[in-house]
């Protein structure tokens, strides 16, 4: 069954014709070619596919269309601005918290729904807000660092 959802994507309004079943992972990269949202394990376990909606980080693997009528979403490319990537984005290559960059994308944006909420996390907090983003690489000491250091 073909459904119609409008939602705000990156702070434009968008509206598009799809499928009630498929997920708002295959919406973004599929149909509106935004890839930096991937897909790891497809059951919300590795946090890949994080995005920002309504101001939470939520797996997008998870999240059918027609739950993203009307919301806002936020990708890991609406952070970035006139060709000027995000301070939270800069701090991640600063700090050394990018290795293979798979789930770099996932991780900024968990980062991203904290410092809407809080300003000024503390190490315990961070820890917190990232648990459902795997890293195979970096060990997390640098991610950590970078959320620390960054503001928004």
């Amino acid at each position: 069954m073909k459904i119609k959802v409008s939602f705000i994507l990156n702070g434009l309004q968008v509206t598009v014709e799809t499928e009630a079943h498929r997920r708002l992972l295959d919406l973004l990269r599929d149909d509106l070619n935004l890839t930096g949202t991937k897909e790891g394990c497809a059951i919300g376990e590795c946090g890949a596919c994080t995005v920002v909606m309504n101001k939470l980080a939520v797996n997008s693997c998870l999240v059918l269309a027609g739950q993203i009528d009307g919301a806002e979403i936020i990708t890991i490319e609406g952070l970035m601005k006139n060709g000027a990537l995000h301070s939270l984005q800069q701090k991640f290559i600063e700090k050394g918290a990018v290795q293979c960059g798979f789930c770099t994308p996932g991780m900024i944006m968990s980062a991203y729904a904290l410092l809407l909420s809080n300003k000024n996390p503390d190490e315990e907090e961070i820890k917190e807000a990232i648990a459902g983003n795997l890293c195979r690489c970096t060990g997390y000491k640098q991610i950590i660092e970078a959320i620390a250091d960054s503001e928004i």
